[in-house]
C-alpha cells in the first residue's frame, strides 16, 4: 500500500478518536531517528510520547526480545516465570517499595493503584474512599482514571463519571489541606504534569503533601507513568524530590515500546490485596517482562541516567537562550529530558513547521511545545533541534 492508500484505509476502517494524524506513514526506526515509507528521515524528540527510552533498534534490547519471542510470549498468570521474578526483584531493589503488580498500560496501573488504596481502607474497616487529585492532571483513559483526571474536557463526553474524586489546584498545599476530610483515602499526583503542560511540582509542595498524608493517615500515590524510568535523570522522579510515596505507578518507558505498566507499594499497603482482588490476563507476560528487565538493566548500567542529566542540562540551557531571544516564549519548564516551552501562540502550528524540517516534537495543551526525546540523545541531536527551532521562530518573529 502507498501512503494515500494507508491513510484512506485508516479513514475507512479505524475509529476516529485521534482525528487527522500527521500525514506520514512511519516504517522503521534506527537510533534516535524514524523513517517514513517514502524514505524521509525524522529526528525523534517524542520517543513515542515518553515510551522509547532507548530509541529504536537498540541492539541489546532487540536481541533479548528476539530470543524471548522464540521461547515464550504468553501462557497466563496461573504459572511462574523466571523473567517475571527477575524483573520484580530488579524493580524492588532499586526503589522504596516491597511489592509490584504488572498491567498492560499506564491507565491500568493507575486503576490498580486506586483499587489498592480503596481496598486498604476496607481492610481497616474505615469508610475512606475519596481520592484527591490535581487540576490539569492526566491519569488515563479508562472511566475511573478519566474521573481521576482533573480536566473537565475529558469528563464531558462520559457524564455521569464515576464519583469519589476531588480536584484541587496544583502546587497549592493549602487547597489540599482544605479538601481533606474523614472520607479521604489517598492523594494522587504527578510529580511533573505532562499532558497538563509540563508543570513540575515544587519541593515544598511535595514534602508538605507527604507530611499531611502522614498526619492524617492518608495514602500518597505518585503517578510516574511519564516521568518514571529515567526521564528526569533519576530512575524515578520521586528520588529527585526526596519523598517516598505509598503507591507508585509506571508504564510508558518501562518496556521501551512493548506494552507494560506496573504499580508498586510498600508491604503494609500491598497486603490489602487478597487472592482474587485484582488480576490481568496479559499483564506481566514473559515478553513484556523481558522488555522491561532489559530496558531497566541498560538504563541502570550503561550510563543512561548520567546522559539524561548531562544532555538534559545542555538542552535546557539552549532552550533558555531561545527564550531570552524570542519574546513570544513565555516560560521554560521541566527537568531532565521532559521539557516544555510555553508560547503565546498555539503550539500545534509550530509542531507542523518543525516536522516539515525533519524533527518530531509534541504539544502539551494548546500553547506548550513538549520535548520527550529518547534518553540516549546527544548534544549534537539537541543542536539539530535548536537549529530548526531557530529557523521556525525567526520566521514568526
Amino acid at each position: 500500500m502507498d501512503k494515500q492508500e494507508i491513510i484512506q484505509a485508516d479513514q475507512d476502517y479505524f475509529m476516529n478518536v485521534f482525528g487527522p494524524r500527521f500525514p506520514m506513514v512511519l516504517e522503521k526506526g534506527e537510533g534516535v531517528y524514524l523513517y517514513d515509507n517514502e524514505g524521509k528521515k525524522y529526528l525523534d524528540f517524542t520517543a513515542g510520547i515518553a515510551v522509547n527510552a532507548l530509541g529504536y533498534n537498540y541492539p541489546e534490547f532487540s536481541e533479548a526480545l528476539k530470543e524471548q519471542v522464540s521461547k515464550l510470549i504468553h501462557a497466563s498468570n496461573l504459572y511462574y516465570y523466571e523473567i517475571q521474578a527477575k524483573l520484580s526483584k530488579l524493580l524492588i531493589d532499586n526503589c522504596y517499595a516491597d511489592k509490584v503488580f504488572y498491567s498492560n498500560s499506564g491507565a491500568e496501573a493507575n486503576e490498580g493503584a486506586i483499587k489498592l488504596a480503596k481496598k486498604y481502607f476496607k481492610e481497616k474497616d474505615e469508610e475512606r474512599y475519596e481520592i484527591i487529585t490535581a487540576k490539569n492532571s492526566f491519569h488515563g483513559r479508562t472511566l475511573k482514571t478519566l474521573a481521576a483526571t482533573g480536566q473537565e474536557k475529558y469528563h464531558k463526553p462520559y457524564t455521569p463519571i464515576p464519583q469519589g474524586f476531588k480536584y484541587v489546584p496544583y502546587n497549592d498545599l493549602a487547597a489540599i489541606k482544605e479538601a481533606v476530610d474523614d472520607k479521604t483515602a489517598a492523594i494522587m499526583l504527578e510529580l511533573i504534569q505532562g499532558e497538563g503542560g509540563v508543570n513540575p511540582a515544587t519541593q515544598e509542595y511535595i514534602k508538605g503533601v507527604r507530611e499531611l498524608c502522614d498526619q492524617e493517615g492518608i495514602l500518597l500515590i505518585f503517578d510516574e507513568i511519564q516521568t518514571g524510568i529515567g526521564r528526569t535523570g533519576s530512575l524515578f522522579a520521586y528520588q529527585d524530590y526526596g519523598v517516598e510515596p505509598d503507591i507508585l505507578t509506571l508504564a510508558k518507558a518501562l518496556g521501551n515500546g512493548v506494552p507494560i505498566g506496573a504499580f508498586l507499594a510498600k508491604d503494609e499497603v500491598a497486603q490489602a490485596f487478597k487472592p482474587g482482588d485484582h488480576g490481568s490476563t496479559f499483564g506481566g507476560n514473559p515478553l513484556a517482562c523481558q522488555a522491561a528487565y532489559t530496558t531497566l538493566n541498560i538504563i541502570l548500567n550503561q550510563g543512561v541516567l548520567d546522559n539524561v542529566k548531562e544532555v538534559g542540562t545542555y538542552f535546557y540551557n539552549r532552550l533558555l537562550d531561545l527564550k531570552d531571544k524570542y519574546d513570544f516564549i513565555k516560560e521554560l519548564r521541566g527537568m531532565g529530558l521532559i521539557l516544555g516551552l510555553e508560547l503565546e501562540m498555539e503550539a500545534k502550528e509550530i509542531v507542523t513547521k518543525v516536522i516539515e524540517n525533519g524533527i518530531l516534537v509534541l504539544t502539551a495543551g494548546k500553547n506548550v511545545l513538549r520535548f520527550l526525546p529518547p534518553l540516549v540523545i546527544s548534544t549534537e541531536d539537541v543542536d539539530q533541534v535548536i537549529g530548526v527551532l531557530e529557523k521556525v521562530f525567526s520566521q514568526i518573529n
